[in-house]
């Protein structure tokens, strides 16, 4: 019974993480497909899944269609790639007989490359945006009103005065009409001075705070962002239901996307910076976990795991480092200035770059997964 136990609690986890993860690659990896097939490209290869073969199947136009052993990633492997991070074979391209080479990958002109190389990060905002769309049709939003249930002693809002009750109506200018609204503009604006005008038992106030930077923990790990010190009591009087028409929720799904792609940006930025700490790094691990928490609320919430999982994976492909997109990209910019292509040597000198930072990023996400276990169990302990 224990190792039934065991095995049913790590499918109830492996289940709705490779769920989700296959759901974002293969759009990731759809998006260069479907561009470079429209470009006249041959694929060779459509991967979900790395490692040994599991199943296949090939289509009339000599695609091989294969799902592997190790749900982490996937690939697209067009005609004339070296591999599936669409590194060319130079070897390959040399004896090619001109008429696959019309059809290979490598040899089409740099803007089609760079729009099939685009397609794939792009084709990850917009399954974002339809999920985010379909969830805000379909289930609409519960939302808190920003009322005030509780303010922290010696807080930052205490300094500035205020008090429980005050229902906030405006940040610097900025109206505010739910709770998540109020605290996003709060986390990110951690140091600055921010003017509020709240309601206080129908007389409109004016404030000044300025929220104070502090670590909070999240189901994502530890959020380095600004804290006011105030809270919310969630009762049922505070909440709200809204309803989208299909239109309103497409703009506010482009809305939410755009959000989370900002606040990636930011700690990207602030990560390079120094301002921002590498532990807030999460890899496979917590994905996994975080997976299989969210599962147990629904499918609904499993998909809005999904969409910010694939603006993330968007987002870290366009990173300007080579084996990433935008690594691709970065080279087709050269090639497109300066009329030639990279030389081979640094074509390939850029991918291992890019090869030793990948791994290392993958290092420190895997680290920071098993301190936070290794953390938890000592606490349980």
């Amino acid at each position: 019974m224990t190792l039934f136990n065991s095995l049913w609690t790590l499918g109830s986890y492996l289940v709705p993480f490779v769920f989700v993860l296959s759901l974002v690659v293969f759009f990731h990896e759809f998006g260069h497909f479907i561009v470079g097939r429209l470009c006249g490209i041959k694929v060779d290869a459509f991967s979900m899944g790395f490692g040994p073969e599991l199943a296949h199947y090939t289509d009339r136009r000599g695609t091989r269609w294969r799902v592997a052993a190790l749900p982490l990633g996937g690939y697209v492997r067009f005609h004339g790639d070296a591999n599936g991070a669409s590194e060319p074979d130079f070897d390959a391209a040399a004896r090619m007989p001109e008429s696959e080479r019309a059809v290979s990958f490598f040899a089409q002109k740099v803007w089609k490359r760079a729009a099939v190389v685009a397609a794939g990060p792009l084709a990850n905002f917009v399954l974002a945006i339809a999920i985010f769309t379909c969830l805000f049709t379909f289930q609409g939003r519960d939302v808190l009103i920003p009322r005030l249930d509780a303010v922290v002693a010696g807080s930052p809002a205490a300094a500035a005065g205020f008090l429980k009750g005050d229902l906030v109506l405006s940040i610097d200018g900025t109206p505010i009409s739910t709770f998540m609204e109020m605290q996003r503009a709060i986390t990110a604006s951690a140091g600055e001075s921010l003017h509020f005008v709240v309601d206080r038992a129908g007389t409109k106030v004016e404030l000044n705070a300025t929220p104070e930077m502090k670590d909070t923990p999240t189901p994502f790990g530890v959020k380095h962002g600004g804290i006011l010190g105030v809270s919310v009591s969630g009762a049922p009087q505070d909440w709200r239901t809204i309803n989208y028409s299909v239109p309103a929720a497409a703009v506010e799904a482009t809305r939410e996307t755009w959000y989370v792609v900002d606040r990636t940006m930011s700690y990207l930025g602030g990560l390079v910076i120094g301002q921002e700490s590498a532990k807030q790094l999460s890899g496979p691990i917590r994905i996994a976990e975080v997976s299989g928490e969210v599962a147990k609320a629904g499918i609904w919430p499993l998909f809005n795991l999904a969409a910010i999982l694939s603006i993330s994976i968007g987002l870290l492909n366009l990173l300007p480092v080579p084996l990433l997109d935008g690594g691709h990209l970065l080279y087709y910019a050269y090639e497109a200035a300066r009329g030639r292509a990279l030389t081979p040597k640094a074509q390939e000198f850029g991918f291992k770059i890019g090869l030793a930072f990948v791994g290392m990023l993958m290092l420190v996400a895997t680290y920071n997964d098993i301190v936070r276990i290794t953390r938890r169990l000592l606490n349980l302990g």
